[in-house]
């Protein structure tokens, strides 16, 4: 029997409903929810990105800027920019989209973003605060992970969930995330050996590698959920993840699709945090 699908795209139009009910509860207080996004340089993926994050934020009512800074702008620059956004009390929220141009430092514009501030989850703050169990804000692909495995019904706790990669973003959150949920995780990478002896073993699969097709029907346990985070463009230019959807699907018992799966979540959970973010500068708790 074919795998259930874990349909991202409706999940996510759930949850942007439940955020319209709390952004109300936060107009009741004459508060708006405030995102800014900072995007240097023109690259074209790039630009397609923040324009649907605007367009999200704007759907559900959030207050939503775009800075668009040219592919030349300076270091010093860039961080005086974000200083200005830390300071202004209208913005709850600040992303800057990556890539960077070169040679911009990404990992020194991401710390000087103020953690209360960083809804995407990134600063080193918030990765410690997951670390240690207590997030602040959750990184967002992982956190809507989460969310699409709550769908599935399967508990994440005692199960053994492998993640197949190690980055800052996906890879080692996720890994964190789903330790806190009590599952037993491991992480896979490109120096792992015998990779197929390991995903078999996987209750819960989440790749999040960027090699197309990589996970194939006999690298997957019977049964297993199996979530797709890879982003990768086929020689027509259409969108596909690191699974081998058709041929998985007829082993696993959950699957998630590309695109329509973690992409639409990873956007949710991004207006989720700063829905969040607003909430705790109105003095309310969810």
């Amino acid at each position: 029997m074919a795998a259930q699908i874990i349909d991202g795209k409706a999940l996510a139009a759930r949850v942007r409903a439940e955020l319209k009910a709390r952004i109300a509860v936060l107009a009741e207080r004459g508060q708006r929810p405030g995102l800014a996004v900072v995007l240097v340089g023109d690259d074209p993926a790039s630009a397609i990105y923040v324009r649907n994050k605007i367009a999200a934020c704007e759907e559900v009512g959030i207050r939503s800027w775009c800075d668009r800074l040219g592919a030349g702008t300076s270091q010093e620059t860039l961080l005086a920019r974000i200083a200005q956004l830390n300071a202004d009390v209208a913005v709850h929220g600040i992303l800057v989209q990556l890539p960077l141009p070169k040679p911009l430092d990404a990992q020194r514009v991401l710390e000087s973003i103020s953690f209360a501030k960083d809804v995407d989850g990134l600063h080193a703050t918030n990765a410690g605060l997951t670390l240690m169990g207590r997030p602040h804000f959750r990184s967002c692909t992982p956190y809507g992970v989460m969310k699409m495995l709550e769908t599935t019904g399967v508990p994440p706790r005692g199960a053994h969930a492998v993640v197949l990669g190690r980055s800052n973003m996906v890879g080692k959150p996720m890994a964190m995330l789903l330790l806190a949920a009590d599952a037993t995780v491991t992480i896979c990478h490109s120096g792992t050996r015998d990779l197929p002896s390991i995903t078999r073993q996987a209750d819960i699969l989440v790749a999040a590698v960027g090699r197309r097709n990589l996970v194939t029907a006999d690298m997957v346990k019977p049964g297993a959920v199996v979530i797709d985070v890879g982003t990768n463009k086929t020689p027509e230019g259409k969108l596909a993840g690191d699974v081998d959807f058709a041929a998985v699907r007829e082993v696993a018992g959950w699957i998630s699709l590309v695109p329509g799966g973690v992409g639409p979540m990873t956007i949710a959970m991004l207006l989720t945090n700063t829905v969040e973010a607003a909430e705790r500068a109105a003095g309310l708790t969810h």
